[in-house]
């Protein structure tokens, strides 16, 4: 296939799905017009989430609402583990703003189509090696109770001609979406690429590189099945419509259809770099510092040039700041690099204008406003740039560390973002004292604010307004939580937070997230009149406990109740106070050298982390289990201490907890003076054997020295005991009455493997006989060329290739095979074709011929020139295959 452009990969896109019935649609803006949780559109799913959320039935278009639509949306990231600014430029894949391709479906097709489809776009229609594309599927997740998605690796089996030996299972971390803490979920699906040579390929094995961030085995397109609702308690519940959201990054795709190594390489951005380069005076690829700067300023004035023409402006806050970030990082490079001394970005706005203008129409209608912003904020940083590298230099000679001051200064007079500032310094070798800048910093926001108030809310100007708390700090918020949870209250204020009603109360019980226990919920009543709303969330917010509501109170006069959801408290508590005994027991079994580093209380989970220099092993977990329901079935009492002296707790050998702030009298929990004394603010059971039952589910490494195990109490482990023993009697009936099950089963697996040794070698010697047959029987076509075609009863994929190795081996010259097999209940079909080099060289290959082929039984594939192989879904129509092989052949 000839190389094609990033246009005409676009439109390819856009031509494909809009005849699979989708609206194909603009891109929004990459500034979000309604959403204050986004400094930017990140994803392509952004701008339909209302729809996802079941806020909007569908995309609304010309009167009529569409359940199919793709589109190309610009998106920015500049933080994050797979977009970090600083490699930008560095490397061949980072960028802060890209295209992502997409199609959805809003309650309409769903993973049959999405992996179908992708498939055809992929190899039928762009022509990827088969072989060299692999599909990962998620592989479930016991602490959400979910199966691994056997559909979607069924369906890229029977959907695609994609090798069995391809399709990978991965976890949660990798193949679980999530929109966020609650809200529409699912499992996704993706398609990786390896792009190494052959020779390498010989020698590793891709499935082995796939999520292993290595840029030659990379993702080019995920497909996510949205189909659960993760509630406020974490539970997943199905959705009643199921959605998909696929996302294609656009300059990777172009990348590998155009055989580029580096995403810069491509007419994306060569245009840009070509420009830059001619401006310098230097060719792009004259040296390694020389194409950094180029790479740099190429990928961030797009990202400047996209957001400022969405609306965002440079400035000092929030998205204002992380466009100047951008545009001075690149300022520096032309600067320091390039040896331009002057202004120059808004000079090449018009080579990215032209560029896709007829993608993005405001990219021209803006055109000019957007070179007078660029060009007014490159000065602005010129001026001073020149003495900030000046004091930069003389502030970092014969030092190794530059100070938090220094820093500072730098930003504060230069207007030196601190990344920046952090990037010179490594450039000579130096480090940053970032801690004390963040202190200058925070010292600056002090007394920029004003006192005793505080803002919550959305920008001002927007639909949702803004609010503003006027209480003093410290006024209200008394916290009953600790005695009870149910209280009767006023409201003082209320409120929009991030767009969402808010009140502030004089007394409540609900507990605010803090030491790793989560905020509750529960409801807000007024007993006089029956008016109610549910709490959905409280936050801290400068000394107060704000209430997150359902909707705005109608009124704010009288006596309220605040009511917890006592329930799910309790199912908190145990899981809170089995946390202390945790770490009171890993201490015991590990060592004293254990500490916390983190943790998670919810009313269905807990999670410590701590610091441990190996993994726990099973034994010293079915120890610690065991320490930890041995204080459970003491039943030892809560003994909780108010407004304790800090240094009074210390002296008593408290744990104090990791991230936490103290003031000078403390809140002690203890249970046993002998076992567990913790400073902590959280709630806890009256006893410990409310706690019922303790039960890990897990153990893990989250960095290095430091360890992380899971568990359950309560229900949770109930349910887990019970599904374990409902699983484990299934189990029994299958095995009839053995009373070792486990050796049973130990039994069974070995003699399933001895069979299937078996069975394979009889397949390889039933094979290998069939492919005598068929090689002492060719036929010889009207051009001359000897076909050796047939059907080998019960052959996979795998026993094809080899046959097929096999037979041009023995061949040796003019010939072609063509084998075949199916599996008539599951509707499949395998075909191979070989050819030898002679034949390849006039211009017969493999991968076409099996391409051609496939067609016939309803299928796709392709492959290397000597051998490739492909799938179908009409077993019934394989005969007709050899027929064909031999009129194509001639």
């Amino acid at each position: 296939m000839p190389v094609r452009s990033s246009d005409q990969i676009r439109q390819d896109f856009f031509d494909f799905f809009e005849k699979k019935n989708h609206l194909i649609v603009e891109s929004a803006p990459v500034v979000p017009e309604d959403d204050p949780t986004l400094l930017f559109i990140n994803a392509g799913m952004n701008p339909f989430k209302p729809i996802f959320l079941g806020d909007e039935e569908g995309y609304a278009h010309a009167g009529k609402v569409w359940k199919r639509v793709a589109n190309t949306q610009k998106c920015i990231r500049v933080s994050g583990k797979h977009n970090d600014l600083e490699e930008v430029g560095h490397d061949t894949y980072h960028h802060t703003l890209f295209e992502m391709l997409g199609n959805w479906s809003f309650g309409d097709y769903f993973k049959k189509e999405a992996i179908g489809w992708a498939w055809e776009l992929l190899v039928e229609h762009w022509g990827l090696d088969p072989d060299r594309l692999y599909a990962t599927v998620f592989e479930g997740n016991e602490e959400d109770g979910l199966p691994e998605d056997q559909e979607a690796a069924e369906l890229w089996a029977s959907e695609t001609g994609i090798p069995k030996s391809h399709i990978l299972k991965f976890g949660k971390k990798d193949n679980f979406w999530e929109m966020g803490d609650t809200g529409p979920c699912g499992p996704c699906s993706e398609v990786h690429i390896d792009l190494r040579s052959d020779e390498e390929r010989k020698k590793k094995d891709g499935a082995e590189l796939v999520n292993m961030d290595d840029p030659r085995v990379m993702e080019i397109w995920n497909l996510v099945f949205i189909q659960f609702n993760r509630k406020q308690d974490g539970s997943l519940h199905s959705l009643p419509a199921q959605h998909v959201d696929t996302g294609m990054g656009f300059e990777r795709i172009v990348a590998v259809l155009q055989n580029k190594t580096s995403n810069y390489d491509t007419d994306v951005f060569m245009p840009l770099i070509n420009a830059i380069g001619k401006r310098a005076g230097i060719a792009y690829g004259a040296g390694e510092e020389t194409d950094i700067a180029m790479r740099v300023i190429a990928d961030h004035i797009r990202a400047v040039v996209f957001s400022i023409t969405d609306g965002a402006a440079p400035g000092n806050e929030d998205r204002g700041y992380v466009i100047r970030r951008i545009l001075r990082r690149a300022s520096r490079y032309a600067w320091d690099r390039l040896g331009i001394k002057e202004a120059f970005m808004h000079e090449i706005v018009d080579v990215l204008t032209d560029q896709l203008k007829h993608v993005f129409s405001n990219l021209d209608s803006r055109k000019e406003m957007v070179k007078k912003v660029v060009k007014a904020e490159e000065n602005a940083f010129l001026r001073t740039l020149d003495q900030g590298i000046t004091y930069f230099r003389q502030m970092s000679e014969g030092k190794t560390r530059l100070s938090g001051e220094d820093a500072f200064k730098l930003h504060d007079t230069y207007g030196f973002p601190v990344d920046l500032t952090e990037l010179m310094a490594r450039e000579n070798g130096l480090t940053v004292d970032l801690k004390r800048f963040d202190e200058l910093m925070k010292e600056q926001k002090e007394r920029a604010r004003s006192a005793g108030k505080f803002k919550a809310g959305t920008e001002a100007g927007s639909e949702k307004g803004q609010a503003i708390f006027t209480l003093e700090r410290g006024n209200g918020s008394v916290f009953t939580g600790y005695d009870e949870t149910e209280t009767p209250c006023q409201i003082l204020e209320t409120g929009l937070v991030d767009g969402k009603p808010a009140v502030i109360l004089d007394k409540t019980p609900f507990y605010v997230e803090s030491g790793g226990q989560i905020s509750d919920i529960g409801a807000l009543f007024k007993p006089d009149n029956g008016r109610s709303y549910r709490v959905l969330d409280v936050v801290s917010m400068e000394g107060h406990r704000v209430h997150l509501l359902d909707k705005t109170p109608d009124e704010t006069e009288g006596t309220w109740v605040a009511r917890v959801d006592a329930g799910r408290r309790d199912e908190i508590e145990r899981h809170h106070s089995a946390t202390h005994l945790l770490h009171a027991a890993l201490r015991e079994v590990l060592g004293d050298h254990v500490a916390q580093k983190g943790s998670l209380v919810a009313p269905d989970r807990l999670r410590f982390d701590f610091s441990h220099f190996e993994p726990v092993s099973p034994e010293q977990l079915d120890e610690i289990e065991e320490r930890v329901n041995q204080c459970i079935r003491r039943n030892i009492p809560l003994q909780e201490e108010r407004n304790i002296p800090i240094e009074e707790a210390k002296k008593r050998g408290a744990m104090m907890l990791f991230g936490e702030k103290y003031g000078d009298h403390v809140r002690v929990v203890t249970f046993d003076p002998e076992y567990s004394v913790e400073l902590c603010g959280g709630t806890h059971v009256s006893s410990t054997g409310d706690i019922g039952y303790f039960r890990f589910i897990n153990e893990s490494s989250v960095a290095a020295g430091i360890r992380r195990v899971e568990a359950v109490t309560g229900e949770t482990a109930d349910r887990l005991l019970r599904n374990e023993k409902k699983a484990l009697k299934a189990v029994m009936q299958q095995l009839g009455a053995s009373s070792h099950p486990e050796k049973e089963i130990a039994r069974l697996m070995d003699e399933k493997k001895q069979l299937e040794k078996e069975i394979a070698a009889f397949r390889k010697m039933e094979a290998g006989m069939k492919l005598q047959e068929l090689l002492s029987q060719p036929e010889k076509t009207a051009s001359g060329v000897h076909l050796i075609a047939g059907e080998v009863d019960g052959a996979d994929m795998g026993t094809l290739k080899q046959m097929g190795y096999d037979a041009i081996d023995k061949a040796g010259e003019n010939t072609v095979v063509v084998l075949g097999a199916r599996d008539a209940e599951k509707g499949k079909v395998f075909l191979m074709a070989a050819v030898t080099e002679d034949l390849i060289k006039n211009g017969i290959k493999a991968g076409q011929l099996v391409g051609t082929l496939a067609k016939t039984v309803g299928g796709g594939g392709g492959g290397q020139p000597n051998l490739a192989t492909a799938g179908g879904k009409q077993p019934e129509k394989l005969p007709e295959v050899f027929v064909q092989a031999k009129e194509l052949l001639g």
